[in-house]
């Protein structure tokens, strides 16, 4: 239907008006016609064939995770969008809490293709330091809806404040994210809504696959359906966004996690699950306070390199590295959520 509509419309340049012309007039238009049936002949073949790849399991993401004790998740509780979708997330309470005496909460958004279960073992070290939880299942993900979709980019900020309208807390409150999650963040701290939150804490985020702090491919990770990504991204700049359903990200998830997890990401949820593409103008714009903690031996990015980089883009924050911690290891290895739960994220 594609590929249709484009050599339609090529045919439609190259009719009757054109041949009421002189002939040294019709040779340009002509050409003109050939030129713009050939690029839509081209957009269309990017929208429908140029999608991301399947790519083999990376070891280091997928794992780690088998040695998780999840009996202890608490049970899954629900909340309603304004667009009337209900949306999932996971409460866990500090120990000896009180009506009497706010806590302060943390808001934790797991990374690509995960769920808020995922966040188990770091949600229960915040928990033990004294702070209120709450693990979502950001929508995409997990129990919030079909896996990798989103109506339209801008509606997982929408629902970041939903949740904070639904699900009220009087104290104060951070919002703390993972990988992709991390990126989710920065672009929500510089945003009109960062008031919403006191701090936000970036765990590893990925920024940009074109920042200084990304390795090729995410380390294996994540593979891109650049022509895709391309081709939807034009359309969108002219008000189109009849593709932005279709499949732009896959992740290198096994055959065990892709049952649970998200494998691919629509264009919309891919587009909105990170920071905007001018991410430095999201670096900038953030005005309050900012920290980042990583594992020194990050496979997916250069951790060393976010200190220097949100330094260059105007923001200067604290940047905590992990020793002998790699990305996965960040939220699930004893010491990197000690250090996250104790320093990254004080009451």
């Amino acid at each position: 239907m594609l590929l249709l509509s484009a050599a339609t419309l090529g045919l439609l340049a190259t009719m009757t008006p054109s041949a009421t012309l002189r002939p040294r007039r019709r040779y340009p238009m002509l050409i003109t016609a050939i030129l713009l049936t050939a690029g839509l002949a081209g957009l269309a073949a990017a929208i429908a064939w140029g999608g991301p790849k399947n790519i083999p399991p990376l070891t280091s993401v997928n794992d780690p995770f088998k040695g998780v004790d999840y009996s202890r998740v608490p049970p899954a509780q629900r909340y309603t969008a304004r667009d009337g979708t209900s949306l999932a997330w996971h409460s866990y309470s500090p120990p000896q809490a009180t009506a009497d005496a706010p806590k302060h909460r943390v808001v934790l958004v797991h990374g690509s293709s995960a769920r808020g279960q995922s966040m188990h073992v770091l949600a229960q070290a915040l928990a033990a330091e004294g702070h209120a939880v709450a693990t979502l299942d950001i929508r995409g993900h997990g129990a919030s809806g079909p896996r990798g979709q989103a109506a339209y980019v801008g509606q997982l900020e929408d629902d970041i404040e939903d949740f904070l309208r639904a699900v009220p807390h009087a104290g104060p409150q951070t919002l703390m994210g993972f990988s992709a999650g991390g990126g989710f963040a920065l672009r929500f701290a510089g945003s009109a809504r960062q008031d919403l939150f006191d701090r936000y804490v970036l765990l590893s985020p990925f920024l940009h696959h074109n920042a200084p702090t990304s390795r090729p491919d995410s380390g294996g990770w994540a593979s891109v359906g650049l022509p895709r990504m391309v081709a939807i991204t034009m359309l969108n700049q002219i008000g189109i966004t009849r593709w932005n359903h279709l499949p732009v990200l896959s992740y290198a998830l096994n055959d065990a996690a892709r049952e649970l997890l998200t494998p691919r990401y629509s264009y919309t949820v891919a587009t909105n699950f990170r920071p905007h593409n001018d991410y430095q103008a999201d670096i900038r714009n953030a005005r309050g306070t900012v920290c980042i903690v990583a594992g020194q031996d990050d496979e997916l990015f250069y951790a060393d390199r976010f200190a220097d980089l949100f330094a260059q883009a105007g923001k200067p924050v604290p940047v905590t590295l992990v020793p002998g911690v790699n990305h996965i290891g960040l939220t699930l290895d004893a010491q990197a959520v000690a250090t996250v739960a104790r320093h990254a994220c004080p009451a």
